[in-house]
């Protein structure tokens, strides 16, 4: 009977401080390059309710991610561990739910759960530690998604980014109002093939966006895995990218609404009989303007997230986080996609507001991760952060206090070769002005080193050089600590040959390229 008393005194007493504890509004995007938010300096296209986040509260300039891709970013996000140890290496390995996951923590602290959106960590069942959940299945469609509604199928029509916002502002008006929430609102926007909502159709058309200075690179400073990516906007984009194919997964309606949209450009276009570089230039056009019509939709849905929480009360005990998967190449090099260890791609956006913590329209320049992201959301939640976490609350960070033992450099891995887009593995370190490059297999042992403050666009490689002796014994010393106390296996494991196109394809994809190489 003691110990019945002592567990129920326990239950009130954890149900009591956490009506005391800030809700958490984790607004996720997929692909979401920091150089299109108005709060990170876009000169490309206009973002302002995102930047009400930066506005009310803090930016950050180096966010990095640990693996740039889809997949294994969400699984650090949920265990704040490395791939190599959460084991989710690659897209197309199953996420083990059964690991500790801080909402599983959030649960036992008393908040309630839930995920909306893309979850992109298997569908074989309901996402663990989730009070509720409704999520894609896999990737997800643009238009009439179907998902899974606590693991059952359901189907929805309309746009998806603007589904998601519905059904995440329906689960904040049914929640039990006397605890506190975590909600993790997830677009799959605006990740390739980049469809605009028909809301924005024809936004952009009477404008020509500015191109990036390293459109035409032609990776003369790099290496081998620069040279021999499938990744670029001349050569890898697919009419159905490019929408001069048929869209698949619309209704009539919405498909009247697209064509009437899209089909006077494509017959403009295809008049033109373009060739070389002019080519080259339309495609960028037709690309960059097709994402900024993607981001728009998410940014006009983030207003509807941020107006609900104001009008029903919510901001000043509600900390809203937004970020990103990753980085996202809108053309610098001649590229789209990510996965690199150079800048696009490593740097996430991150935005935090937390009102009476976040001191209004600061900046942060220190190195943080969506590694930290478990931690701090445990941390707000005032709940123990498990040891075996990889990553630091940023806390006391976001209070403008950095500590003095923060991280001065990062690790970062990537695995999924062979694979989509033929980006070579590859593991290095950086200290946020230089950055230090392996890429690491049998046929291309190669090594990269950049200065970023002599040359931000990482367009020439100063490994070996004469100068940069100094700095390159430094950052080989700290890669070789960093993989030690971060408990980096030698050799990849096993489960990273999961995912991504088979050897085989790999190989045809090579030899197309080689072929292409040697046309020129």
């Amino acid at each position: 009977m003691r110990n019945v008393c002592v567990f129920l005194l326990a239950l009130l007493s954890a149900g009591a401080r956490a009506a005391d504890r800030p809700n958490i509004v984790f607004i996720f995007s997929d692909d979401h390059a920091y150089q299109s938010i108005g709060a990170y300096g876009s000169k490309i296209n206009q973002t302002p309710n995102i930047d009400r986040i930066a506005t009310g509260g803090m930016r950050f300039n180096r966010c990095y991610v640990t693996n740039s891709i889809c997949g294994p970013c969400r699984a650090v996000i949920q265990t704040g561990k490395y791939s190599h140890l959460n084991g989710f290496l690659v897209n197309g390995n199953k996420f083990d739910g059964t690991q500790q996951t801080f909402p599983k923590l959030l649960q036992q602290a008393g908040y309630q759960t839930a995920v909306i959106g893309k979850w992109h960590l298997g569908e074989h069942m309901a996402p663990a530690g989730f009070d509720y959940s409704e999520v894609l299945i896999g990737q997800g469609p643009y238009y009439n998604p179907p998902m899974l509604k606590n693991g059952k199928r359901t189907q929805h029509t309309g746009y998806t980014t603007d589904i998601i916002t519905d059904l995440a502002l329906d689960w904040l008006k049914q929640r039990d109002t006397d605890r506190p929430f975590l909600l993790m609102f997830q677009h799959k926007a605006p990740h390739r093939n980049w469809q605009p909502g028909p809301d924005h159709l024809t936004m952009y058309d009477d404008v020509t966006i500015a191109e990036p200075t390293t459109l035409f690179d032609n990776y003369s400073g790099r290496g081998t895995p620069a040279r021999t990516q499938d990744m670029t906007i001349s050569e890898t984009m697919t009419e159905y990218d490019l929408k001069l194919a048929p869209q698949r997964g619309l209704n009539k309606q919405q498909l009247a609404a697209w064509n009437a949209a899209y089909e006077p450009k494509n017959r403009a276009f295809r008049d033109a009989e373009l060739t070389g570089e002019a080519l080259v230039r339309w495609k960028y056009q037709r690309y960059i303007k097709d994402y900024l019509r993607c981001v728009a939709s998410v940014d006009d849905n983030v207003g509807r997230m941020l107006d609900y929480l104001e009008d029903a009360g919510l901001t000043e005990n509600t900390v809203v986080i937004y970020c990103s998967d990753q980085g996202f190449y809108l053309g610098e090099h001649g590229w789209f996609d990510k996965r690199w260890m150079y800048e696009q791609s490593l740097r996430t956006p991150l935005l935090v507001k937390w009102p009476g913590v976040t001191k209004p329209g600061t900046v942060n320049d220190d190195i943080v991760s969506v590694l930290d992201l478990a931690e701090t959301f445990l941390d707000i939640a005032q709940t123990d952060i498990p040891a075996d976490m990889q990553g630091r609350s940023l806390i006391p960070v976001l209070h403008g206090h950095t500590p003095e033992d923060w991280r001065k450099t990062f690790y970062y891995h990537y695995y999924e070769f062979p694979g989509w887009h033929d980006v070579r593995r590859h593991y290095g370190v950086t200290d946020g002005r230089y950055k230090l490059i392996r890429f690491y297999e049998p046929d291309v042992d190669e090594w990269e080193l950049f200065d970023l403050q002599s040359d931000p666009s990482e367009m020439q490689s100063v490994y070996g050089a004469a100068e940069m002796a100094a700095v390159q014994t430094r950052l080989m010393a700290e890669l070789a600590r960093q993989r030690r106390v971060l408990k980096v296996p030698e050799v990849d494991p096993p489960a990273s040959l999961g995912g991504g196109k088979d050897n085989a394809t790999s190989r045809v994809i090579r030899a197309r390229q080689q072929q292409s190489s040697s046309d020129k």
